[in-house]
């Protein structure tokens, strides 16, 4: 099994798919990789040989921020908005959308679950 950035990639995907299952890496990122390390993007993530996981691996380390390193700087960034108390830290506290989207309906996803009024705890 192909285990790239602390992740074990799924076998029996195609390789261009596979590497998505790392944080920080797309569909798009992901096709970069393959075209400068020269590794077939049809190729299944079992059927890599250990060189081509190398090469990845070694692109990946080089140019890109991927998994815990890059979920530390997102949680520092919204850290940050939190601490300064701007508009968009208030939301991340609040756990409201943040970016502009209307909570009179819908935003179900950030507020959670309904509370109807008046109900029996």
């Amino acid at each position: 099994m192909a285990r790239i950035a602390g992740v074990d990639l799924p076998r029996t995907k195609r390789i261009e798919f596979a590497l998505g299952y790392i944080y920080g890496i797309g569909l798009t990122a992901a096709r970069k990789i393959l075209a400068e390390a020269g590794v077939d993007p049809a190729i299944r993530a079992g059927d890599l040989t250990e060189n081509d996981i190398q090469k990845i691996r070694k692109i990946i380390d080089s140019g890109y921020k991927v998994e815990g390193e890059l979920r530390r700087e997102v949680a520092m960034n919204i850290k940050r908005l939190r601490d300064l108390g701007c508009y968009r830290g208030i939301r991340h506290r609040k756990g409201l959308p943040v970016r502009g989207q209307r909570t009179h309906t819908n935003a179900r996803t950030r507020k959670g679950p309904r509370r109807g009024i008046g109900r029996k705890v």
